[in-house]
């Protein structure tokens, strides 16, 4: 019970100031995660931040009151248990907040503590178990889901064969795929299927930070370790203690950085910097790259004992190209959540929009195709989703997508000689881009079908120089 309460959120909506402060403390001091609103219109604003897993209502309140803030939630798909609270109670109001609008129970001022601690464990109860429910509902549904991760293909059920297989154990995960794969859903997906799924589950992104502020986010550091350091701030190892720290994209991570990462790795202490005494850690480590860490390797960039010890169990996600057959079932997946995200009522995809989105090649992977369905299922609104609905790129295409692959494109061509790499090829297709694009790098992403991010780190790999980041 003391877990459950740990994870459940309670919002607390009243519109006296007082009242509202001392049930949240009282709450908190049970061990519930609390917030506060100051009437019925207030909470739809708060639970757009804090997903609460039951409501504590006043019921006479002025702008929205508890009865109109019920029906608002209900009308939105929202299945919150509601525990009501009035100084004005009678049969005929009681009977239609717990029958009509979906209460859980009402209770009259002043409230007893004992009473309201005891429906609030059960109400808490209720909501975990239509939350388990949910997810079941929702893997049956989908009959190809882990976690967040979501196939049906060979490919991707061989992905989730390997996660479940190693989840359980303390072994180091590498986790390989192009940008846009869903590393970092294969990444939590471990962790919830671990024995530290009850346990923090943090990222950082080792491309992200510059080289002198790398060490500190992973490490920590003490007060005046260095200029700007005001005070003792903890590292993702200390915040990740009996849980799980993802390294992604671990092949932009400093050279000098990589011999103290090992080091922690091999001993389970982190010292942060200007600190005198190591720390105890136990961290599982999960790192995901989108390059191959063997070439980094070759160049002298990476090191290969790192290597060795975060490739423990090696898992490559396959591009969505290669696995078409998925898109399907994660459009599926991706229009519900839309759903739920937007307050929208989206029921479907044409044919003939489903038939145009299996033949993209989606160079951006799954996050590509995220972005086109959210703005979709925006301007659709409700429905089916048809072609107007789509980007203008999709519209203006018609069947070119299709057969760019064998004619010949207008403008400046490539000539590569049998026995190109991929990588190569790659290469030489975006600096033909650049070319064309007169080294507009917002453009040539868009040409590409890729983020921005994403050319800016195919270009850190190609060696190209940051000072000069073109026209944008």
């Amino acid at each position: 019970m003391e877990q459950n309460r740990a994870t459940t959120r309670v919002l607390i909506v009243d519109d006296e100031e007082s009242q509202r402060s001392a049930l949240a403390a009282m709450i908190a001091s049970w061990g519930f995660v609390t917030d506060t609103a100051q009437d019925g219109a207030a909470a739809l604003e708060v639970l757009g931040r804090f997903p609460a897993n039951v409501l504590i209502t006043d019921l006479m309140m002025p702008r929205m009151d508890g009865k109109t803030l019920l029906r608002e939630l209900n009308a939105g798909g929202s299945s919150i248990p509601a525990l009501v609270l009035t100084a004005f109670g009678n049969l005929e109001t009681s009977l239609e907040m717990i029958h009509d609008l979906g209460a859980y129970w009402f209770l009259e001022k002043p409230i007893q503590p004992r009473e309201l601690r005891l429906l609030l464990e059960r109400a808490a109860a209720q909501s975990k178990l239509a939350e388990r429910a949910a997810r079941a509902e929702l893997q049956l549904s989908y009959q190809g889901v882990l976690g967040e991760l979501v196939g049906g293909s060979r490919a991707m059920q061989q992905v989730f064969a390997l996660l479940r297989q190693v989840a359980p154990s303390k072994a180091a995960v590498l986790v390989m795929g192009e940008s846009g794969t869903g590393k970092e859903l294969a990444a939590r997906a471990v962790h919830s299927l671990s024995p530290r799924a009850g346990g923090p589950f943090v990222a950082v992104n080792c491309a992200a930070l510059p080289e002198t502020l790398i060490e500190s986010e992973l490490f920590g550091h003490e007060k005046g370790a260095f200029t700007g350091a005001l005070e003792r701030r903890a590292g993702c190892f200390e915040l990740a203690h009996n849980g799980t720290l993802l390294l992604d994209e671990i092949g932009d991570m400093p050279f000098p950085t990589q011999a103290k990462l090992l080091r922690v790795l091999e001993d389970s202490k982190v010292r942060r910097l200007g600190g005198k005494s190591e720390i105890v850690v136990d961290v599982r480590v999960i790192a995901a790259t989108n390059k191959p860490l063997e070439d980094a390797i070759r160049k002298g960039t990476f090191r290969e004992d790192l290597f060795y010890r975060l490739n423990v169990f090696p898992v490559q996600l396959p591009p969505l190209r290669d696995r078409r057959e998925d898109i399907p079932l994660l459009c599926g997946a991706l229009i519900q959540d839309m759903n739920r995200k937007h307050a929208l009522r989206v029921s479907e995809i044409s044919a003939g929009v489903m038939e145009k989105l299996s033949q993209h090649s989606w160079p951006g992977n799954v996050r590509e195709l995220r972005n086109v369905l959210e703005r979709a299922v925006i301007i659709a609104g409700e429905g089916a989703i048809g072609m107007g609905h789509l980007p203008m790129q999709f519209q203006q295409a018609g069947e070119n997508k299709v057969a760019a692959a064998t004619e010949p494109a207008s403008g400046p061509s490539i000539t590569l000689p049998v026995g190109s790499t991929i990588d190569q090829a790659e290469r030489a297709l975006i600096e033909l881009t650049l070319q064309h694009t007169r080294n507009n790098k917002t453009r040539a992403a868009e040409i590409l079908g890729i983020s921005l991010k994403t050319l800016f780190n195919k270009l850190k790999g190609y060696g190209a120089s940051d000072s000069d980041e073109g026209a944008v």
